[in-house]
């Protein structure tokens, strides 16, 4: 997780909404690591989750990442929620809960739906003081410019 609050860090620096992920291979192999890229590339789909989740299938040659487990500084949104399923990733670390988007817990619990044909290994709140943190300081320094 800290490998993914560094990622979120290089975000926030970047303009960034600063969520970082890391996807490990076989509990050991950092595969890919990754931060939000949605305003500097102007593209709704490049969360974080995702631009990992296609670096290491691309790296791994695998569609589908049955031994991997994914780190992430926020709890998925919809869209990241139903790539980890379709990858079938094993399992999904995240750090704080999303309220407002989140899709593994909060407002839906995709990763867990028994009428999806694969459900994660979840392990929520792993670092949270300091992933909310990040969020939280980022939105504040928004706040303060407007």
């Amino acid at each position: 997780m800290q490998i993914a609050l560094t990622e979120a860090q290089l975000a926030a620096q970047e303009g960034e909404i600063p969520i970082g992920a890391v996807l490990v291979w076989n509990q050991n192999q950092v595969v890919a690591i990754a931060h939000n890229l949605v305003e500097n590339d102007k593209n709704a789909t490049r969360h974080a989750e995702l631009i990992c989740l296609n670096e290491a299938m691309s790296k791994l040659q695998m569609k589908y990442l049955t031994q991997a487990t994914m780190y992430v500084t926020l709890e998925p949104c919809p869209m990241c929620a139903g790539a980890l399923v379709l990858s079938k990733v094993k399992r999904l670390v995240y750090g704080a809960t999303d309220p407002k988007a989140g899709a593994v817990s909060s407002l839906y619990s995709i990763t867990s739906d028994q009428r999806l044909n694969h459900r994660l290994e979840i392990i929520p709140g792993v670092m949270e003081q300091e992933c909310s943190e990040i969020l939280k300081s980022f939105f504040k320094k928004l706040r303060d410019k407007s």
